[in-house]
């Protein structure tokens, strides 16, 4: 199965998608935002050691660093440039800004649906071939 990084400061939604995508058997990874994500993922600081996750779950409006920041942090990194990133955020419009980010797999306005999230990660980390 996969291992998912969820990036989102609100602790209801991140759980929701852990308990449904653990459940799903991946392994899953939270971050409080973009600042965080990128720590973890060894972009900033640079750590070439850094484990990355198959799939990145990625809210847009957070405290410290937005989605949209880390996301073209993720591009410019050649660790991180083809990771797919699934969007989810609260604020309707938000495609427009990721249209330079060519990794975005799928956006999710809240409320969603979390089978949609169990669904969109298993297709993105769905062997190739």
């Amino acid at each position: 199965m996969a291992k998912v990084l969820i990036v989102d400061d609100e602790d209801p939604i991140a759980i929701l998608m852990s308990f449904v995508l653990e459940k799903s058997g991946h392994t899953v990874s939270t971050a409080k935002n973009g600042s965080e994500a990128l720590r973890l993922l060894g972009v900033d600081p640079v750590d070439e050691a850094a484990d990355l996750p198959d799939v990145v779950v990625l809210d847009v409006m957070m405290p410290v660093m937005d989605g949209y920041t880390a996301a073209i942090a993720m591009r410019n990194c050649p660790r991180t440039s083809s990771l797919p990133i699934l969007v989810v955020t609260a604020k309707g419009g938000m495609r427009i800004p990721f249209d330079g980010v060519p990794a975005v797999a799928a956006f999710f306005e809240k409320p969603f649906d979390p089978n949609e999230i169990r669904q969109a990660v298993a297709r993105v980390t769905a062997p190739k071939g």
